[in-house]
């Protein structure tokens, strides 16, 4: 990449809003899954960090930012379109954290496609459903043994679960669909205590965006917002932070759009 994320590692400042919780982020070595790593730590929680393998470097550099704030860090490399993994990272997590507390369902995958419809092939449609919406299923089934009255899940939708991109049709159609599951899921677990809740970024500053896009859309991503620009990963963690901590108590089943000023229909 040109530019480099900020994901807030001379930024944020915690406050001790998650003392004592374990939060298991997948999709943590990068983007906003670090961000949201480093904040969660910064505010008093120890993070499992679910990554690819081949991701360890980019991991390590997070689980260093976690470790820098004084809290423990768990590496988690795998595959979460495999059941299996999802329910060993969370059984890791419990068994060498001794808890669970929050679940961010962060990992994703797209790749435009100029042509849209034509050009998704069942390859990349079943990458982009499994990543994106099984792993969810079988992260949240396998967490809830653990989680009890004020736990939370917090689920990365997007912007394009109601304004879709043609060049990303099926990307937008798991987002869409991560926002019914949330809304869903809250219903279920409320009487539990329960919180479940999304988070709906617009163009956001991480990787993702020069691997998966053209060039010509890289050089003006973020500029049809209203801010003019695209966000970076810090801006989006203390959302995050707030839907996993005490302070959201009464909130649940929500959509927490993060995009620059583009409007999410939800």
């Amino acid at each position: 990449m040109g530019e480099q994320p900020d994901h807030g590692e001379n930024s944020y400042v915690g406050h001790g809003r998650l003392d004592g919780k374990v939060a298991l982020v997948t999709g943590g070595d990068s983007g906003i899954g670090r961000a949201v790593a480093i904040a969660f730590a910064r505010e008093g929680a120890d993070v499992a960090l679910v990554h690819l393998p081949g991701e360890e470097e980019d991991a390590q550099r997070t689980a260093d930012w976690v470790v820098d704030a004084g809290r423990r860090a768990l590496q988690l490399p795998g595959d979460v379109r495999d059941e299996e993994f999802c329910r060993d990272a969370v059984a890791r997590t419990v068994d060498e954290l001794g808890r669970l507390d929050v679940l961010v369902n962060n990992a994703a995958h797209q790749m435009a496609q100029p042509g849209g419809l034509t050009d998704i092939s069942t390859e990349q449609l079943d990458r982009v459903v499994r990543t994106n919406l099984y792993a969810m299923f079988w992260l949240s089934k396998f967490a809830l043994p653990h989680l009890s009255a004020g736990s939370s899940i917090i689920n990365t939708s997007s912007v394009q679960s109601s304004s879709p991109s043609p060049e990303l049709l099926d990307y937008a159609v798991t987002k869409a669909g991560i926002v019914n599951f949330t809304r869903g899921l809250a219903g279920q677990l409320g009487g539990d205590g329960i919180r479940v809740n999304a988070v709906a970024p617009g163009p956001i500053w991480t990787p993702l965006i020069p691997a998966t896009m053209p060039e010509e859309k890289v050089e003006v991503f973020g500029e049809s917002t209203p801010l003019g620009r695209a966000g970076q990963p810090a801006e989006l963690a203390p959302t995050y932070v707030f839907l996993a901590s005490d302070d959201a108590s009464y909130i649940s089943g929500e959509v927490v759009a993060v995009t620059g000023g583009n409007p999410v229909n939800t």
